[in-house]
């Protein structure tokens, strides 16, 4: 008789408990950036998420110590490469309060307006870059057609299309060009009356609300433990901007039309729409620094400085809200004419974080949709 063998194939029940390790990134299609994220997944769910940074690192914060005050606004305008202006006012608005400076009129009103111009350069990236991570192409030629508009009219005042190094200790680089606020008020409108594309195209998408209503909650509680800030921390229902809390440049004389848009869902919807609404708010809000520019005499746009700029010794902190969220500068000073320290509190390393509470307990298949939800900017993170 010849002797028979059994071989078993397979480990049977066993493959319901055993975990796999995955990684997203550092290279990966789904990541604004090179992110890495370390997921434990149990089937087809996340039990456990860790965002991996540091990847993009430049050492941001240690350069500062070792240029003037003039050098540094060219070195923090870059961590969010879609928000450069607003980076580089909350520095010269830390070195203003440590001098004791004020800034003419003119000048106040001209951040102002460039800043919300910069809010929605930076949230259109957005509106038209998530629905592309979801299977959508078509928004992001909308984006893109409305972002040169607005593009053109900051090229033409600073020469650059990213980096736009116009803030200045003390006011701006120099006055706009002769009829630039006329161009600026006709992109303004152009954008506006296009915008309509995102409600419709996105909003109104049957598969969009699907794969994102209900979708990655971020509790209140969440909100404030991590310390999420602008349009993602409001999606939760966590009512707080800077530029009504505590207002800054011309906020305060724009309480009126300044809205601060939230939601209760938290969820990616809540969070889109809040991004999508606040678009429309800082267009409003433009046109109305073009009607104060409009009835303000010339004048100058900044402050005559020394050869020489130092700090007296000290230390103050400023905060803007910047269009991902609370941007903070922490600036010390020794008296000399380069920062003895200065701490940059960026809004999407705060925001980030949270994926660890947020994708726990999720699918796979909605990861990249709660990831693009996020709205962040690697170089944000990483400085």
């Amino acid at each position: 008789m010849t002797p028979t063998t059994e071989t078993m194939v397979g480990i049977g029940g066993a493959a319901e408990s055993t975990d796999m390790v995955l990684n997203i990134g550092p290279q990966h299609p789904s990541t604004h950036g090179v992110l890495r994220l370390k997921l434990v997944l149990d089937g087809e769910r996340i039990s456990h998420a860790e965002p991996v940074i540091g990847y993009m690192h430049r050492g941001a914060e240690k350069l500062f110590e070792a240029r003037d005050y003039r050098q540094i606004i060219m070195l923090a305008n870059r961590h969010d490469w879609l928000s450069a202006f607003s980076n580089e006012l909350g520095v010269v608005l830390a070195v203003e309060r440590m001098l004791g400076m004020e800034v003419p009129e003119r000048a106040v009103w001209l951040r102002t307006l460039l800043a919300e111009l910069n809010r929605v350069l930076n949230h259109l990236m957005f509106l038209g870059s998530y629905p592309l991570e979801l299977g959508g192409i078509t928004p992001i030629f909308y984006a893109f057609t409305e972002r040169e508009e607005l593009q053109h009219v900051m090229e033409e005042i600073s020469g650059g299309r990213m980096h736009y190094m116009f803030n200045r200790v003390g006011g701006l680089k120099e006055d706009v060009p002769a009829g630039w606020t006329t161009r600026a008020r006709t992109a303004v409108a152009d954008v506006r009356s296009r915008m309509d594309r995102f409600d419709d195209l996105v909003l109104g998408n049957e598969i969009f609300r699907g794969r994102t209503r209900g979708v990655g909650t971020l509790s209140a509680d969440t909100v404030h433990a991590y310390g999420v800030s602008g349009p993602i921390g409001r999606a939760s229902g966590v009512d707080f901007d800077l530029r009504r809390d505590e207002p800054y440049l011309a906020y305060g004389d724009l309480q009126d039309i300044l809205k601060v848009v939230t939601r209760q869902e938290g969820d990616c919807l809540a969070r889109f729409e809040c991004l999508l609404e606040q678009t429309h708010n800082a267009l409003d809000l433009a046109d109305a620094c073009l009607d104060r520019l409009a009835e303000l005499p010339p004048g100058p746009v900044n402050q005559r400085l020394p050869k020489v700029l130092k700090a007296p010794e000290g230390h103050t902190y400023a905060w803007t809200e910047n269009p991902l969220g609370i941007n903070g500068y922490y600036l010390v000073s020794k008296g000399e004419k380069t920062p003895y320290r200065l701490k940059l509190r960026s809004a999407s390393y705060n925001n980030i974080q949270a994926l660890t509470e947020l994708l726990p307990g999720t699918l796979v298949a909605d990861m990249v949709a709660i990831l693009g939800s996020m709205f962040f900017v690697v170089g944000d993170i990483d400085k």
